[in-house]
């Protein structure tokens, strides 16, 4: 646990009691602060009570007294308007931060590695842990992935924080400047919550923050909104810039050519690590998650054969093209982290006959842009709030379709066809190109309950796997 001493005696307002903020209010009351809390789920306000946190409602106090009210990232503070609670703080001129704001001001001296993105975030956070832990570096890896910030310990000057940073995070993250910071790709997401585009964008880019040599900012090339964010870093020349690519050589960066990770960071051009030999990393999308945390360890000052050895033993992620099991020729995997259609097109292009399941609550712009990428789809099962409307996206597109309601009948419906027809390389692939909300309390319950499914599968023979 983080040890917060200068909020001790300090009143301290916490919204929002789920993983994040049931530990900021426990580390706060250790600390001594004065802690009032509260959620407006009754759950999480009564998990909150058995572990002694006291609650208090919010909106009925004196805002003149909490110094900081600590503010659970899902919570909107701004668009598309304020939560109540975080209304009257503004009002009275109390600062809302989150549990990331108290980490950096609890370990000042530690080092930073923050990385952000619209997609990728979570396996590039893992990647640079899992290198940096194993070239012997003090290492806490968590944020917007994993633990909560404030179960880490404590390190110096000596140690590496590595945070997987959402949009929402940075906002509230005002006195960390990262020694590393990766922005891997932007694309339209959560626009609701940051007014529209550019506000998501500033976002983003707050992860740049009072960058100065030698720091190091690491920026994909991949997208129109990444290169200009790039080029305006190069052009004010403040901190080191690396460019990243899956698509084209980059002077001075890092980049993929035929699959093979290029270090060029010396002006040599030197193939680092075959990425197709790497199994836990398909696809062009983690090969730039590779070469986002194969820079950023470079920058950390690991050497370059230590940092491909490292990513050569990648055990990979939960929910991200998981392989589940394969079943009489049919792998089932599961890509349930993939909650917009973007997300979606990743693992759309990894498998050669694909069954799919998507569905959910849909994004703003749905399965648009997705049309260049179902090549290899040949039956598409819905499920949630969006299969009518995928339904009539996907038929327009000469698409078979299946609504199937429930996720546990979309996994039996597609398995079924898939044993049927028999195709080479046959995949059962969940990537739902939509949050989980309107079923599942999250990304990480939906993929779990896709496990389950297969797990209950009878398939036609004997001889499956399970990875």
């Amino acid at each position: 646990m983080i040890p917060l001493p200068f909020m001790s005696g300090f009143p301290v307002a916490v919204l929002g009691l789920g993983r994040s903020g049931l530990a900021a209010a426990r580390a706060l009351q250790v600390s001594g602060a004065e802690v009032m809390a509260w959620d407006d789920n009754a759950d999480c306000r009564a998990a909150a009570k058995a572990k002694g946190i006291p609650l208090v409602d919010l909106t009925e106090i004196d805002w003149r007294e909490p110094v900081s009210l600590v503010l659970s990232p899902g919570i909107p503070h701004t668009h598309p308007k304020p939560h109540p609670v975080a209304a009257l703080a503004r009002e009275a001129g109390c600062e809302i931060i989150g549990d990331i704001e108290l980490l950096g001001r609890a370990a000042p001296d530690a080092h930073y590695v923050g990385i952000t993105g619209t997609n990728g975030k979570s396996t590039t956070t893992a990647l640079i842990g899992h290198v940096l832990k194993l070239a012997g570096r003090r290492v806490e890896v968590g944020g917007n992935l994993g633990p909560p910030v404030m179960d880490f310990s404590l390190l110096d000057s000596e140690g590496n924080y590595v945070v997987e940073m959402s949009s929402y995070q940075l906002e509230r993250t005002l006195s960390i400047t990262f020694d590393v910071a990766v922005l891997l790709n932007v694309s339209p997401d959560h626009l609701e919550r940051h007014g529209g585009l550019e506000g998501y964008v500033a976002a983003k880019k707050a992860i740049f923050r009072r960058q100065s040599r030698p720091r190091a900012a690491v920026v994909g090339l991949d997208d129109a909104i990444s290169r200009g964010i790039y080029d305006e870093l190069k052009a004010q020349g403040a901190q080191e810039v690396i460019g990243i690519s899956c698509e084209r050589p980059v002077e001075r960066g890092v980049y993929v050519q035929d699959g093979v990770l290029i270090d060029d960071l010396d002006g040599q051009a030197v193939p680092a690590l075959d990425l197709r030999e790497v199994a836990t990393l398909p696809g062009a999308h983690n090969w730039q998650n590779a070469a986002a945390a194969y820079a950023a360890c470079r920058s950390r000052g690991v050497d370059a054969p230590v940092v491909a050895a490292c990513l050569r033993s990648f055990a990979g992620l939960p929910h991200r093209q998981e392989p589940v099991a394969t079943l009489d020729g049919v792998t089932f995997v599961n890509d349930s982290k993939a909650t917009n259609a973007e997300a979606a097109t990743r693992a759309l292009t990894c498998y050669p006959s694909i069954y799919w399941i998507a569905g959910g609550r849909a994004k703003q712009d749905g399965l648009t842009g997705l049309e260049l990428y179902l090549e290899n789809v040949q039956h598409a099962f819905l499920i949630g709030e969006a299969a009518e409307q995928f339904e009539v996206f996907l038929a327009a597109l000469g698409l078979p379709t299946a609504r199937c309601g429930d996720l546990d009948t979309a996994v039996r419906k597609a398995a079924e066809l898939a044993w049927t027809e028999k195709q080479p390389g046959a995949t059962v692939l969940l990537s739902p190109a939509c949050a989980s909300f309107d079923q599942f309390a999250d990304f990480e319950a939906r993929g779990a309950a896709f496990k389950r499914s297969v797990e209950a599968l009878d398939a036609p023979k004997s001889g499956g796997t399970a990875p």
